[in-house]
């Protein structure tokens, strides 16, 4: 690699094996076989890594449970992203003492982003006593010689050393469910945008080989997966720090020569980098799904050289355009930051005129959240919350109203759909994607779910499809 990221060795991998040996051999003396509770928040990189924690913990014994009461083990995966998580994080950990002094064996983890900012870890040692173990993203895979070291000698762990970040392969993972899958590419972020903690909690960018992603994706498809999405803070930085000469629109190409029905799906693409060689993959490869999530995070020249976005109002818009000459279907979704620090009435109104023009899908909104250890967060603010919910609103306002026009173009149209779960709504009792990620309730037999199916649409709303198998 061009940089001093760390590749993990089998030798220390084996390590971690030999441990989660030993758990499972005290694990099976028990008369109950023991229950692992794990609570995440944030992106779908922390849902992977939830994955894994699964994947270690199921090797080690454990069964798992919905309930934190039943739990022998407590895991809560973190983000460090926007404030109100973090709130509800402490707040949930407040709630533990009481499952603590009723089951005082019960071992209770904090992980992930918010556990590697700086003064987390201290305040849960200094305020949560009854939390035993604290570590950062860089060190999950040794989540197995922590967990033994509780149970060995019930010391409390924290491990949230400063790190740009290793990669460990080999890590066991256990899916939720077969239908879908996340397949990480890459770690870390070089962005440093204003106003994102990320690069400072999940470390520098760092792609796996491609090797290696090839024969995850193998494994997948052959174990029934019919939904790939591959993972990067930016996905379209993969391979800049690679010996070899590949980037992301290659690893696309190289998935797509997979035999099988599947498809592929990416989060998140930064537009500095996305450009007419991955539009081009997209259209030519027929698994990739003919879905963009382009984050433009705000509509003015000014706001964006301040968040340090490194494009500009133009530049986006010609992007825009250029993925809907290849992709004339293109689903486009977006994030935006409503309030970001001196942003005027005038400048947010350059955000809405952006969005009359591109007409997104659909936008994850946000009001500015200040991340203490980022620049924005040292920024003069002049406006109020009040006054930020009142701009959100019309976003809203706006935003609904074009998802709910875009949506009611499918009525009467046939789609191909991925089946894949249970809306629990008897009406409309299955759950299922349109390859340009569009949610579709459907009527059909529950045979249906984990196949590709033609569906008629039939009604929609603002944020649905509603449909029945042709």
């Amino acid at each position: 690699m061009k940089n001093n990221v760390r590749q993990i060795t089998e030798k220390e991998l084996s390590g971690q094996k030999e441990i989660m040996r030993k758990v499972r051999e005290i694990n099976t003396r028990l008369d109950n076989k023991p229950l692992a509770f794990i609570d995440t928040y944030g992106c779908q990189q922390n849902v992977a890594d939830s994955e894994k924690l699964r994947g270690m913990l199921s090797e080690m014994g454990y069964d798992f449970t919905d309930s934190e009461k039943d739990a022998d083990v407590i895991v809560i995966n973190t983000c460090a992203v926007r404030e109100h998580a973090e709130k509800r994080v402490f707040g949930n950990l407040g709630a533990l003492t009481h499952i603590k002094r009723a089951k005082p064996d019960v071992i209770i983890a904090l992980c992930g982003c918010m556990a590697q900012r700086p003064g987390v870890a201290e305040r849960v040692k200094r305020s949560f006593r009854h939390v035993d173990m604290v570590f950062g993203p860089h060190v999950l895979w040794r989540f197995p010689e922590f967990l033994y070291s509780i149970l060995d000698g019930r010391k409390r762990v924290f491990s949230t050393e400063a790190s740009d970040g290793i990669i460990a392969e080999g890590v066991p993972s256990k899916r939720d469910g077969t239908v879908k899958a996340w397949l990480s590419i890459m770690y870390g972020c070089n962005n440093f945008c204003s106003y994102c903690i990320v690069p400072y909690v999940r470390g520098r960018e760092r792609s796996r080989s491609p090797e290696i992603i090839v024969e995850d994706a193998k494994k997948l498809i052959s174990e029934g997966v019919k939904d790939i999405t591959l993972l990067g803070q930016n996905v379209n930085s993969y391979g800049k720090d690679l010996d070899e000469n590949v980037d992301f629109s290659d690893i696309i190409r190289r998935i797509n020569d997979i035999p099988g029905d599947f498809l592929i799906r990416f989060m998140t693409s930064h537009p500095k980098d996305a450009g007419e060689k991955l539009f081009k993959t997209i259209a030519d490869c027929e698994k990739a799904a003919h879905h963009i999530h382009l984050p433009f995070q705000a509509g003015n020249d000014r706001v964006l050289r301040v968040m340090n976005r490194h494009y500009d109002r133009a530049g986006y818009l010609r992007l825009v355009e250029l993925a809907r000459q290849y992709i004339p279907d293109v689903v486009l979704t977006s994030d935006v930051i409503v309030g970001f620090p001196g942003e005027t009435d005038e400048e947010f109104g350059d955000t809405l005129s952006l969005i009359e023009t591109v007409r997104f899908d659909a936008l994850f909104t946000f009001i500015f959240s200040p991340r203490p250890g980022t620049p924005a967060a040292e920024m003069e603010d002049p406006f109020t919350r009040e006054e930020k919910q009142v701009r959100f609103d019309r976003l809203l306002e706006l935003q609904n109203r074009i998802s709910a026009e875009k949506h009611a173009s499918y009525v009467g149209s046939v789609r191909r759909v991925l089946v894949d779960g249970f809306t629990g709504n008897p009406e409309y009792p299955l759950s299922s994607r349109t390859n340009g990620g569009r949610l579709v309730h459907l009527k059909g037999p529950d045979s249906l779910v984990g196949s590709f199916a033609e569906v008629r649409i039939t009604d929609s709303n603002t944020w649905a499809l509603y449909g029945e198998t042709v």
